[in-house]
């Protein structure tokens, strides 16, 4: 569960409530916490994080704009199902900014550089064998912040996670359902050592192919679950007597 306590505390130091209550909602949705089709209630919320009904439902208006929540009225909020074109955009923009930042890191990556990226690959190794999903997924991401901190573009990772949180939900179902932690690891190792051996060409392929890897694995996905994915033009529909918070929600 996001922390709540860490809420309680930023507030004591003065950041604001709705930004806040926003982070705490967007971190369950985005890894799973709260599942696709799963019910928001303003007042358990509310409750639970000691804030009034306000910053809530303003950040649940956020969640909305950015497609995480589906706000049906005089029914309720429900977390969105995933939409493939949602994936396919964050993918789109994730793609460009990382590929572009590795041409720039190409001949520019130092020693230390490749050490750093070495050791992050050590440590998903050792997670792979714990099959230890959220700490993979954790150091993915460690991994492919610092990938783009070479070509001294680091900044723009922030851009790339606020974009891509559609993505994420559906990675963190591919690395539960499909289990290629260890592919990953692969795909990750070779585009450090063409990183290292200055293979630009080789080394953009590389990153590519790694990061379309999400469009396969969402087909899979989708095969075994349809009831977490909703496509564009037909959004799925909860039953109001069927509602639960954290659970799935049957089609109207």
């Amino acid at each position: 569960m996001a922390p709540v306590e860490g809420l309680h505390t930023a507030r004591s130091r003065g950041r604001n409530t709705r930004q806040l209550v926003h982070e705490v909602l967007r971190s369950r949705i985005v890894s799973l916490e709260l599942a696709p089709g799963a019910a928001v209630s303003e007042n358990d919320l509310a409750a639970e994080l000691g804030v009034s009904r306000t910053p809530v439902r303003e950040s649940l208006i956020l969640l909305a704009d950015e497609g995480l929540v589906d706000i049906y009225p005089q029914m309720g909020t429900f977390v969105s199902r995933i939409r493939e074109r949602d994936v396919a955009s964050a993918q789109f923009v994730r793609e460009a900014l990382e590929c572009a930042a590795l041409r720039d890191a190409v001949g520019k990556a130092s020693e230390r550089d490749i050490a750093d990226l070495r050791a992050l690959l050590a440590a998903q190794e050792e997670a792979d064998r714990r099959t230890d999903r959220e700490g993979f997924f954790q150091l993915d991401e460690q991994f492919h912040a610092r990938l783009m901190a070479v070509s001294g573009h680091g900044s723009a990772w922030r851009v790339v996670s606020e974009a891509k949180a559609q993505l994420d939900r559906a990675r963190r179902l591919s690395h539960a359902l499909t289990q290629q932690m260890t592919l990953l690891v692969g795909q990750h190792r070779a585009v450090v050592d063409l990183l290292e051996a200055g293979d630009l060409d080789r080394a953009d392929d590389a990153l590519r192919s790694h990061l379309r890897l999400v469009f396969s694995d969402v087909e899979k996905i989708r095969a075994r679950h349809p009831e977490l994915f909703s496509d564009e033009d037909a959004p799925v529909r909860p039953r109001r007597d069927t509602a639960r918070r954290g659970g799935s929600r049957e089609e109207a």
